[in-house]
């Protein structure tokens, strides 16, 4: 798991150093719009801004001898929203992503293929050096619906509202190369595992103890951020959470990763691909022998319908 993570590194570095020539200055690139030049140049103190994605796809078949779903339809949808506030050396970061999707099919019935929401809060003072903070960090992300693994057509309850949940609580150091790239790194986090249902929490699932609904980690963490645009017309937004518990076994180290590619079609219309990885080495529901934890990973690929949120600002008073 530790080759993992440091070719993950490795992978951010380099996506880093080799779009170094795409210019879109001082704003955050998650509203995935074209800015024009003359407001990169603005003084704000608030700004806040978003998108809103929702993909349909529907299939069906009739006397189709290679066999498959005679109808299947899938939805999904992603929301991500932003807020900004920075007053001299101070900074406020907050961002909001929630996704949900669901599949109908006529062999497998209705499931849900996608569920998540997540809230990052950073605040931090900056340095005489420019580009380091000082930086608080807090970070909470769970799920609203009823999850389930299927195994030979039967689903076994797994998951729900924040069932479980992951809460942290962090100071350390935040690199904020520019408005596209930052790194935080600490060596004192906090980090709370919640499983809130009894059935969950009397099974032991999460690393949290059989009976118990929160188990408490102290630990070193590090998150990197990344946002650019490769084209006009393609986006990237991705980050990558490392945790390592000091507790227990801390050379086995947590990974939480999100990678969204959005590709624009016209002003309603984009495609979008998303990659999650996960890996928690508390984690064993999903291994066939339930004996040791595996690389989680979610692909999710659609076109649909894209709203963004036109960034607003607010001007610092001169």
């Amino acid at each position: 798991m530790r080759i993992c993570c440091l070719v993950l590194l490795l992978l951010f570095s380099f996506g880093y150093s080799s779009a170094q020539d795409v210019t879109v200055k001082k704003i955050y690139t998650e509203v995935t719009r074209e800015v024009k030049k003359e407001e990169d140049s603005i003084q704000w103190t608030w700004k806040r801004g978003g998108l809103v994605n929702a993909n349909v796809a529907q299939g069906s078949l009739s006397n189709w001898a290679a066999g498959g779903d005679e109808f299947s339809l899938s939805f999904n949808t992603n929301v991500n929203y932003f807020i900004l506030h920075k007053h001299g050396k101070r900074s406020w970061d907050n961002s909001f992503d929630f996704n949900l999707g669901f599949i109908q099919s006529s062999s497998l019935g209705s499931r849900k293929n996608d569920d998540r929401f997540d809230i990052l809060s950073k605040y931090g003072y900056q340095l005489d050096s420019g580009k380091w903070y000082v930086t608080a960090l807090g970070n909470f992300r769970s799920q609203f619906f009823d999850g389930y693994t299927y195994s030979g057509g039967k689903g076994t309850f797994s998951s729900t509202f924040l069932s479980p949940a992951y809460a942290l609580a962090s100071i350390g150091m935040d690199y904020k190369a520019n408005s596209k790239f930052s790194i935080f790194l600490s060596p004192a986090t906090s980090r709370w595992v919640i499983v809130a249902n009894k059935t969950l929490s009397d099974s032991g699932m999460y690393g949290v103890p059989r009976g118990k609904h929160i188990a408490q980690e102290f630990g070193a963490f590090a998150s990197i951020s990344y946002t650019t645009s490769f084209t006009k017309n393609v986006t990237y937004k991705g980050r990558a959470d490392l945790f390592s518990n000091y507790k227990n076994h801390p050379e086995n180290i947590d990974l939480y990763m999100t990678n969204s590619f959005s590709f624009k079609i016209n002003k309603y219309l984009s495609a979008t691909y998303n990659l999650d990885l996960i890996y928690d080495d508390d984690v064993k529901l999903f291994r066939d022998d339930k004996s040791s934890p595996a690389l989680q990973i979610k692909s999710l690929i659609g076109i649909g319908f894209l709203m963004r949120f036109a960034p607003v600002i607010t001007k610092a008073k001169s």
